[in-house]
């Protein structure tokens, strides 16, 4: 049986995953159909202003606010967003990423496909990662969770 992407981008905008991510704010609030949710996720902007909450101390990023669906400024702004976790990743966590980064290539160039959903979960997973070690850091003594939510600390999808 054939799935549709609209069904696709339903069973993955439902995932715990997403569901975390709409605790960061504007995000999935108000009537946004899920073509605009997806799309929001796809062109990084959200993803980014999520990780500059994890790590301010990127200040140089050029984000690019207003994709209109541009392939290159979505793949400029996926390609930032990488950067920030791999650098966040080394540097604060003192970690290495052992997994396949997200190809944003494949996000870029067709957003839509079932692939490109796989390679945003990817993203999804790098950038909870981050948000759970806030408190972690080396030479921290392992404090708690950084990100103030109303709920206290990070919240996290149920029954993942």
């Amino acid at each position: 049986m054939d799935v549709t992407v609209s069904e696709l981008m339903e069973l993955f905008l439902q995932s715990p995953l997403v569901t975390w991510v709409k605790t960061f704010g504007s995000f999935g609030s108000g009537n946004q159909d899920n073509l605009t949710m997806y799309m929001d996720l796809a062109d990084g902007i959200f993803l980014n202003q999520i990780m500059l909450q994890i790590d301010p101390r990127p200040t140089n990023q050029r984000i690019n606010k207003h994709v209109n669906n541009d392939v290159n400024l979505r793949i400029q702004n996926l390609t930032i967003l990488v950067r920030n976790i791999k650098t966040y990743y080394q540097e604060v966590l003192q970690q290495l990423i052992v997994m396949n980064l997200p190809n944003v290539l494949m996000i870029g160039r067709d957003p839509l496909s079932g692939k490109s959903m796989e390679e945003i979960k990817k993203l999804l997973l790098l950038v909870l990662g981050c948000a759970v070690q806030v408190g972690a850091r080396p030479g921290q003594g392992g404090g708690g969770p950084a990100l103030s939510h109303p709920e206290g600390g990070v919240k996290l999808p149920q029954g993942s």
